[in-house]
């Protein structure tokens, strides 16, 4: 059949997921029903799809490898409440794929996530959370590490901080690299994202708290303060030091040390215009 004919192909970062006690794993943590709303990225050859759609749910799925889209078609024919497309995640129109095919639902996401774009990816999940009851993602086990590592650690970083202030985030289980074909040379992890209704903290300005801590990142062995100027932020009359001073903030620590709401308190504090660059 289709799984035998389809091979995965290296440009489009495939590894299909061939493990049944995995995909079923995985069906488990998004819980279908047939009153959901269901988008999966990256669909494959189907085999998650065929047991989301087992639901009776709503199913839209995107794919970007135009070869697998005839075999779907085939796979799902005569289902009216499945649909499949061609078209790269990173530049769809979410909000019109979804909004006008369910209008105010909102919707559930399965993806295995190519290794290669899979932060871009949450980013742009991160920018429409609103459109979104929960998404269920295979990652790199490095990328999971990180989204749920805590501050001061070697894994804490920019990825970490700015989707935690739209979602809780919770690993599920690791999966080996043995339930992939090909054989990946890592673990990864399937990892539950659920929106909150509204960011965790107050930041003020979000592109500006977004600066702050991708710059407070940048360069990782630096101070904070030295991080942040590389980063833009002007301190050549102080303000930079004195906003730091304000929220409590020691200007030697390196970034990896602030919590969520340290980095929400300075993001504030520099929105007033103070220490802009």
């Amino acid at each position: 059949m289709m799984e035998k004919k389809i091979k995965a192909k290296k440009e489009f970062g495939q590894n299909f997921l061939v493990d049944d006690n995995v995909l079923h794993r995985i069906v488990s943590c998004v819980a279908p029903a047939s009153d959901d709303c269901i988008l999966e990225v990256g669909p494959g050859r189907g085999a998650l799809s065929r047991l989301l759609v087992a639901s009776g749910a709503r199913f839209v799925a995107v794919e970007w490898d135009r070869e697998l889209i005839p075999f779907l078609h085939a796979e799902f024919a005569g289902n009216d409440r499945v649909e499949i497309g061609h078209g790269d995640i990173l530049r769809v129109d979410l909000p019109q794929i979804l909004s006008t095919r369910a209008p105010g639902r909102k919707w559930k996401v399965a993806a295995n996530l190519p290794y290669n774009i899979s932060s871009q990816v949450l980013f742009k999940f991160m920018e429409h959370c609103d459109l979104f009851e929960s998404l269920v993602l295979m990652l790199q086990k490095e990328v999971g590490d990180r989204l749920t590592a805590p501050p001061a650690c070697k894994d804490y970083g920019a990825l970490t901080v700015l989707l935690r202030l739209h979602f809780d985030i919770r690993r599920e289980f690791i999966v080996k690299p043995g339930s992939f074909r090909p054989v990946p040379k890592v673990d990864s992890a399937v990892l539950t994202f659920t929106p909150l209704a509204a960011p965790r903290v107050e930041v003020g300005d979000e592109e500006l708290f977004r600066r702050v801590v991708k710059g407070a990142f940048i360069q990782r062995r630096k101070t904070l303060l030295n991080s942040l100027r590389s980063a833009g932020f002007d301190d050549g009359d102080g303000s930079l030091s004195a906003a730091l001073s304000r929220c409590g903030i020691d200007g030697l620590r390196r970034g990896e040390t602030l919590s969520l709401e340290e980095f929400a308190a300075l993001s504030r504090d520099l929105c007033s215009g103070k220490s802009l660059a």
